[in-house]
């Protein structure tokens, strides 16, 4: 197979004859974690996809014709399901050290024997994970965050139905461990960003509201960095289908013109 962090692949039933789905076993933090891979039939070179899910435990998991609709937009795709999931080891810790996961994913990627360069996709609580991955690798050729967390502090004090699950998981408050949500939250580090970036936020987005775009944004903006975003006036967290398949669409294709 490839890489270094490589244990094991097996084959999982894929929606799309054109796709090979597969459970992919790998290390990161000397865990033994799991991750979903997407790989278009062929020979060809591809641009991989990391994809970094939202969520945390069963909410969020990666969803196998998720993976798909994006390797059919000719992506070789990985999406770890993050440790202690699904049969890997440890515990999630919520944008703590499990940001590992990702990035022993992006350097899976890298040593792919067709894959040419690595772009970085967040969804929702992936937004974080993806900002992370980003600043670790200084190659990554584009970040996309779609309805993506970049303040975790904000996070605590907008979600009151997942206080106590962050206080379990992260140890505390942000009052009491400010610390440990400065820690998870990349704005205090977006100087050392090196790719240019694609904020998609629906407006009434109540998951992750809009603010934590806007935020994201005008600091990339103070720091004079490359960012594109996309506001949807009337949509929230989860876009419609119709609209769902044409931001994929989209998306992939502002992915291929970076770094051309």
């Amino acid at each position: 197979m490839f890489s270094n962090h490589f244990i094991e692949k097996q084959p999982f039933p894929s929606p799309n004859p054109n796709v090979e789905l597969s459970v992919i076993t790998y290390y990161s933090d000397h865990l033994k974690v799991k991750g979903m891979l997407a790989e278009p039939k062929g020979r060809e070179p591809l641009d991989g996809f990391l994809y970094l899910r939202g969520g945390i435990k069963s909410v969020g998991k990666v969803r196998p014709s998720r993976i798909v609709q994006f390797a059919c937009e000719g992506f070789i795709v990985f999406a770890p399901y993050y440790r202690g999931n699904q049969g890997g080891e440890g515990n999630e810790d919520f944008g703590g050290n499990d940001r590992e996961d990702a990035f022993s994913g992006f350097r899976l990627l890298q040593e792919h024997p067709r894959v040419k360069k690595v772009h970085v996709f967040g969804f929702s609580r992936g937004g974080v994970m993806a900002l992370f991955t980003a600043l670790r690798f200084q190659e990554t050729a584009s970040l996309v965050t779609w309805g993506g967390v970049s303040d975790m502090f904000l996070t605590y004090i907008e979600r009151e139905d997942l206080r106590r699950m962050m206080k379990r998981v992260i140890g505390g408050t942000p009052t009491k461990y400010p610390d440990r949500y400065e820690y998870r939250t990349p704005l205090f580090l977006l100087e050392n960003l090196n790719c240019p970036t694609l904020i998609i936020h629906g407006v009434k987005d109540q998951n992750v509201s809009v603010e934590h775009a806007y935020r994201l944004e005008k600091q990339l903006k103070a720091l004079h960095f490359p960012v594109d975003s996309w506001y949807f006036k009337e949509l929230t967290h989860y876009f419609p289908p119709k609209i769902n398949r044409e931001v994929v669409n989209d998306l992939c294709q502002w992915m291929k013109k970076q770094g051309e």
